[in-house]
């Protein structure tokens, strides 16, 4: 059935609205709500389907300017629900305003269930994002003020107005009471209707070749590199230590990096992006996918941070672990031990696009037979889905509502470990398993990694409810130089003996250290078992070049070789290494976690 979208009343003080326009003559369906206010854009209002899309009217016929959009259509209809459909702006033809930035020429603000409910803001914004659709601008958020409204600045020569909905679904009913719409002065600025003259198109700009492969478009090579603001002449780092040969398809730099060669990059990307369309994965999922291909070459701890800008740090540390995991399943592993390696190797990235991956930069025949021995495990033990303990975290979390987050994150924590060890199979299973660590009767230990200058101890320092802080640059300091090297064995025994015995009291414990690689972590870690501890790692990822700037004004810089040193010898802790993982970015805050019970899914 196909449905046309409602006619948006002007909010009182809209300038726009002209006399046959709808008006809204009471807001009393947004005052003391939540409400997200976005901008609106000037395009031809659209609706698709998972069988076809119309514009406004029913019964549009074809105009060169929905061709495109057609495409995006039949791309991305399967993956709408049947009696579903996604409303948004078609902006290809430019209209009265010309845009030269665009993240896609389509853009949603509104997905509509088989019961004609508009799901509520957040939801829309996952669901249209799995699909590889952006959403508008957000201009502001927050419970319903008109005085804030009536002050939002906008530059009415490239803005045309903007949108008020309430953040939480409505029905369609309830469409003009939920929904109001403030639109500039004038804002048709043409003397010809767009629909009658020649089509010109809007820009866009480079986050377009996202968007574009979330969404299944064939990825554009030397697009997709300039999105993330890299170059095929140089896309940085050395392979993973451990990692394989790149062989004869790579060159070195002068510094010794590894430059994926660009035809077989290509290759590669043609191949996994043919895989993911087969699992039928897209939006981030497909995305993470097809840059682990292309950047398969480059190292893991250089690759997060340098992606964090362009694709936001969930996105960037899952491409990260997908490179880093890949020569993993080119390798033998014992067969009796693979259900085990393989499910807790889907705490850290989805085994589809793992293998997928894998199996399009495989350097021979050797590794690709490995990579699809490991896929047919992988399906047997039905791991090859997008969230495999979807079902066990959503039952688990269901269980412990109420439960202190600490208590709720440890508990999952096992949960997940009991399951890849196949002790567990169910949610009942897992509630009888988990319940000593309920009452939340445990010392917490926020275990920081990452290179000097990162910004661990400022991290560290702001945290609340911290009983002890264990900082092996300050016991360094107390033999007379933090600088001073020679005595690391001594400083750190002594570190570790104060970790044991600040966990013994309880509360929460701080470790303070560079903490490079998995067996300096390892040391940490086996104290904090000893005592029963939730352990947090809290992973400091940022860019290399700005590690170097702020080492340059630090009070207590290393020396540069040093620093150099740390770099290439960091080797980030994958998801599932701890009870749970805080992703600090170059700002000093937590960009994205895991191992948290409460997380939203993807």
């Amino acid at each position: 059935m196909r449905t046309q979208y409602p006619r948006t009343p002007h909010l009182p003080w809209s300038p726009g609205a002209s006399a046959d326009d709808v008006r809204a003559g009471d807001l009393a369906g947004l005052v003391g709500r939540e409400v997200v206010v976005t901008e609106k854009l000037d395009g031809e209002n659209t609706t698709l389907y998972t069988d076809g899309m119309h514009a406004r009217s029913l019964d549009s016929a074809h105009h060169p300017s929905r061709a495109w959009v057609k495409g995006l259509q039949g791309r991305i209809g399967a993956a709408i629900p049947a009696g579903w459909r996604v409303c948004g702006e078609n902006l290809y033809a430019r209209h009265s305003i010309a845009y030269e930035q665009l993240e896609s020429w389509f853009y949603g603000f509104s997905v509509w269930d088989g019961d004609d409910r508009c799901l509520d803001w957040d939801r829309t914004v996952r669901f249209l994002r799995r699909l590889g659709i952006p959403v508008p601008p957000v201009l502001w958020r927050g419970v319903f003020d008109e005085r804030a409204l009536r002050v939002l600045k906008l530059d009415p020569a490239r803005q045309e107005g903007y949108v008020v909905r309430t953040a939480e679904g409505f029905r369609r009913e309830e469409f003009g009471r939920r929904v109001a719409k403030w639109v500039r002065p004038g804002h048709v600025q043409t003397d010809t209707h767009w629909m009658h003259a020649a089509v010109v198109e809007n820009g866009l700009s480079p986050a377009a070749a996202l968007w574009a492969v979330r969404s299944g478009a064939t990825p554009d090579v030397p697009a997709l590199l300039a999105a993330v603001g890299l170059s095929a002449d140089g896309l940085g780092g050395a392979p993973e230590e451990g990692g394989a040969s790149r062989g004869p398809a790579s060159a070195r730099t002068a510094e010794g990096d590894t430059l994926a060669d660009p035809a077989r990059a290509g290759a590669a990307v043609g191949e996994v992006s043919a895989r993911l369309n087969v699992l039928g994965r897209s939006g981030d999922a497909r995305l993470a996918g097809v840059l682990a291909a292309l950047l398969h070459g480059t190292r893991r701890a250089w690759l997060a941070p340098r992606l964090a800008g362009p694709l936001g740090m969930p996105t960037a540390r899952r491409v990260a672990d997908l490179v880093g995991l890949c020569p993993g399943l080119q390798r033998p592993y014992p067969d009796e031990e693979r259900r085990t390696g393989l499910v807790r190797m889907s705490f850290a990235a989805d085994l589809g696009v793992l293998h997928a991956v894998a199996g399009a930069v495989a350097h021979d025949a050797g590794a690709r037979e490995q990579v699809e021995w490991s896929a047919l495990h992988a399906e047997d033990a039905g791991l090859l889905g997008e969230a495999p303990p979807a079902t066990l975290r959503a039952g688990l979390r269901k269980a412990l509502a109420g439960l202190g987050a600490d208590a709720a994150d440890r508990c999952w924590a096992e949960a997940r470990d009991a399951y890849a060890r196949g002790r567990i199979t169910g949610v009942e299973e897992a509630q009888a398993a988990t319940w000593r660590w309920r009452s939340g009767e445990f010392p917490r230990l926020v275990h920081l990694t990452g290179p000097s200058g990162s910004g661990k101890s400022t991290f560290g320092g702001r945290l609340q409810g911290v009983r002890s802080y264990v900082s092996l640059d300050e016991l360094r300091q107390a033999r007379g130089s933090r600088a001073d090297q020679r005595a690391n064995g001594d400083v750190l025994r002594e570190g570790l003996g104060r970790l044991d015995t600040a966990l013994a009291g309880g509360g929460t414990v701080v470790w303070d250290a560079t903490s490079l690689n998995p067996h300096q972590r390892s040391l940490v870690h086996a104290v904090a078992r000893r005592r029963d501890a939730l352990v947090t790692h809290a992973v400091a990822l940022v860019d290399e070049d700005e590690l170097v700037r702020r080492n340059a004004g630090r009070a207590h810089p290393v020396p540069p070789e040093v620093l150099t040193s740390q770099l290439r010898r960091f080797v980030p802790p994958y998801p599932g290494q701890a009870h749970r993982t805080w992703y600090v970015g170059a700002g000093g805050t937590v960009d994205d976690t895991d191992g948290t019970l409460d997380a939203e899914e993807a």
